[in-house]
C-alpha cells in the first residue's frame, strides 16, 4: 500500500468519526426537546384569558355576550310564535273548509274574551266590512271594503311575526365586525407593550394576540346562530304569508260568489 492510499483512508474515517460523535451528541438534544415538548400546557383556559384582557376588549366581550343572549330569547320566542300560527292556520283552515257557514265562524270569532290571530282575524275583518250595514252601497263596495279588511289585517299579522327579525339580522351582520374591532386593538396593544422589551419573542406577544382573539370567536358565536335564525325564520314568514293571501283570495271569491247570487 503507498503512502498516498493511506493517506486518503486516514482523512475519509476521520470525518465520518466526527458526524458519528455529532450524531450522538444531537439524540439526547432531540429526544430531551421531545420530553420538553410533550410537557407543554395543551389545555386553553378561556376564563383566564377573558378577565387578563385589556378593557376595551373586555368592554367587547361584554356587548357581544348581551348580543348573543338576546339573539337566544329572541329565536326561542320566535320559534313558539311561528309554531303556533302555523297550528292556528291548520286549526281555522280545518274548520272553514269543513262547510261551516259563515255567521257562525263570525259569531265564534268574536266571542268576548277570546284573542283572535292569524287567517281567524283576516277572516272576522273580512267578514265584518262585507256584513256591515250600509246604505245605498252595491254588492261591488262591499267587497271591496271586505278586501281592504283583509289586507289591513293581514298585514297587521304579518307585521307581528317579522318582529324582532331585524335585530336577528343586525345581530348577524356586525358581530364579527365588532369582535374584530376587539381583536385589532387586544394586538395593538400587544406589540405596543414590546417597546419595553429587550428581546421580542414569540411567547411575548403569544399571551396577548390569545386573549384578542377570543373577540373574535365570540363575535362569530354570536352571528352564526343570529344568521341562521333569520334566514330560517324569515322563510317561515314568507311562507305563512303567503298562505294568508291565498286565503285572502279564495275568500273573496267565495263573497263574490254570494253576492251575485243575492
Amino acid at each position: 500500500m503507498t503512502p498516498l492510499t493511506m493517506l486518503l483512508q486516514a482523512t475519509q474515517v476521520e470525518p465520518l468519526a466526527e458526524d458519528a460523535a455529532a450524531t450522538a451528541e444531537a439524540l439526547p438534544a432531540g429526544a430531551d426537546a421531545a420530553a420538553a415538548a410533550g410537557t407543554l400546557p395543551t389545555d386553553l383556559d378561556v376564563w383566564s384569558l377573558i378577565l387578563h384582557a385589556s378593557i376595551p376588549v373586555q368592554l367587547v366581550m361584554l356587548l357581544l355576550l348581551f348580543a348573543s343572549i338576546a339573539s337566544w330569547v329572541i329565536i326561542f320566542r320566535k320559534k313558539r310564535l311561528l309554531d303556533r300560527a302555523t297550528r292556528e292556520a291548520d286549526r281555522f283552515e280545518e274548520k272553514f273548509w269543513s262547510g261551516a257557514e259563515l255567521t257562525k265562524l263570525h259569531a265564534a270569532a268574536t266571542e268576548r274574551n277570546r284573542e283572535i290571530e292569524g287567517l281567524e282575524a283576516i277572516f272576522e275583518s273580512g267578514f265584518r266590512e262585507y256584513a256591515r250595514p250600509r246604505r245605498s252601497v252595491d254588492s261591488r263596495s262591499r267587497l271591496e271594503a271586505a278586501q281592504r279588511g283583509m289586507r289591513v289585517a293581514g298585514s297587521r299579522e304579518i307585521d307581528g311575526l317579522e318582529q324582532n327579525l331585524e335585530f336577528l339580522a343586525n345581530v348577524g351582520s356586525i358581530a364579527p365586525y365588532v369582535g374584530l374591532l376587539g381583536t385589532v386593538w387586544g394586538i395593538m396593544i400587544s406589540f405596543h407593550g414590546l417597546a419595553n422589551v429587550r428581546e421580542a419573542t414569540i411567547a411575548t406577544v403569544a399571551p396577548g394576540i390569545s386573549e384578542a382573539l377570543i373577540a373574535t370567536a365570540m363575535g362569530l358565536f354570536a352571528a352564526i346562530p343570529a344568521v341562521w335564525a333569520y334566514n330560517r325564520f324569515a322563510t317561515r314568514v314568507e311562507r305563512i304569508a303567503s298562505r294568508y293571501e291565498a286565503f285572502s283570495e279564495e275568500f273573496s271569491s267565495i263573497l263574490e260568489r254570494q253576492s251575485s247570487e243575492a
